[in-house]
């Protein structure tokens, strides 16, 4: 980790506790992002962007994941659809050039609205009930999201829906948050990421400009390709490895502080407190090392998707042995590790989950044998 993401890790880390507290949107977090230039790192170099690549873009997210998971994941959602224009561009030009002119001047934070409540998640297949209808000046958009990760936060909302033409059509469709006719709901009440805000939204009757689309495109084509996205859905794990790092600094601390009286030294002086060290050290930096190489080396798809699902296992396995090492005081809302342990838990949750990518890599290795 480089001098400066250190550095902004200790700043977010100094708010990451009463986020989690509260369950706020983070936005003193988002705002050192901002101001570091993280949030557009990701924007193609013909727009006069960084374009950092995946492994950079993982990098990031490690840092910012050990300061607090909540405003990396925000993040994450800006700097994938940055990434995504710079690799394929598809944004209106003119619309996307308004984004820019913004991100220079505030954070503008952009993320999808895919999922939803009778849906699930499109990773799994199947269309939107969310529906686009024509109008004279261009759409109407009507239906439900949910878990729209920073929606409190966001500037834009890119909304996966279906059209309501003979000929069915899907895309996105780029909302302003401030438009008229959203409601941003306040159910987010899990265990980890509480700061994350993955709320519901809803659109009702919302209107859109005729070009503030993006592929639109024949239903029928119109699916998620969980293949086409590994690479930037296994640099969303660095994330939690990030929270992993965190969790192994509280371990190390309560083993370098915590001096049983039957003992009378610090707990990391013992030769069992080396081998639990030792243990979640090795995880880690295996699962760090799985990770960082695959993306670093552009492996095909199957190879991200399952160093994604070993480096997931590795690092919950981690945070987990660390909890248990402790006895009670690793659950205390004392101890930042619970916080730790709470969050990691998400790392599974977010698409293609396990048993999708093991379908897809059990698929490959069937087809190629």
């Amino acid at each position: 980790m480089t001098v400066e993401l250190t550095r902004i890790t200790a700043d977010i880390a100094e708010h990451a506790a009463e986020y989690d507290r509260t369950g706020q949107f983070p936005q003193a977090g988002i705002d050192i992002v901002h101001q570091a230039g993280l949030l557009t790192a990701s924007v193609a170099g013909r727009y006069g962007g960084r374009e950092v690549g995946s492994l950079e873009s993982a990098h990031i997210l490690h840092a910012l994941g050990e300061g607090d998971p909540s405003v990396a994941l925000i993040a994450a959602m800006t700097l994938f659809t940055h990434a995504a224009q710079a690799r394929t561009p598809k944004w209106p030009e003119e619309l996307y050039a308004q984004v820019l002119d913004r991100s220079a001047l505030e954070p503008t934070l952009l993320n999808s609205a895919r999922v939803e409540p009778e849906l699930g998640s499109p990773a799994r297949g199947g269309l939107p009930a969310t529906t686009a209808r024509r109008t004279a000046t261009g759409w109407s958009l009507t239906g439900t999201k949910r878990f729209v990760t920073g929606a409190h936060g966001l500037s834009y909302f890119l909304v996966w829906a279906r059209t309501d033409e003979t000929d069915t059509r899907v895309g996105t469709f780029v909302v302003r948050a401030d438009s008229p006719g959203i409601t941003v709901g306040n159910n987010w009440n899990m265990l980890g990421l509480r700061a994350s805000g993955s709320v519901d939204v809803e659109f009702l009757d919302v209107d859109v400009p005729a070009d503030h689309v993006i592929d639109l495109t024949d239903a029928a084509a119109g699916g998620q390709d969980n293949r086409a996205a590994a690479q930037l859905n296994t640099a969303l794990a660095a994330l939690y490895l990030g929270v992993g790092r965190a969790a192994q600094k509280e371990f190390h601390r309560f083993a370098h502080t915590r001096v049983p009286a039957n003992l009378g030294k610090p707990l990391a002086t013992t030769d069992r407190f080396r081998d639990l060290a030792g243990e979640i050290e090795l995880q880690l930096s295996g699962a760090e090392d799985l990770l960082f190489s695959v993306i670093e080396s552009d492996a095909e798809p199957t190879r991200l998707l399952g160093a994604r699902v070993l480096a997931v296992r590795a690092l919950t396995d981690a945070v987990g042995l660390a909890v248990r090492s402790i006895g009670n005081p690793g659950l205390s809302q004392d101890n930042h590790l619970q916080r730790h342990f709470r969050n990691v838990q998400s790392a599974g949750v977010h698409a293609p989950q396990q048993d999708t990518s093991i379908a897809i890599i059990g698929a490959s290795a069937l087809k190629s044998s």
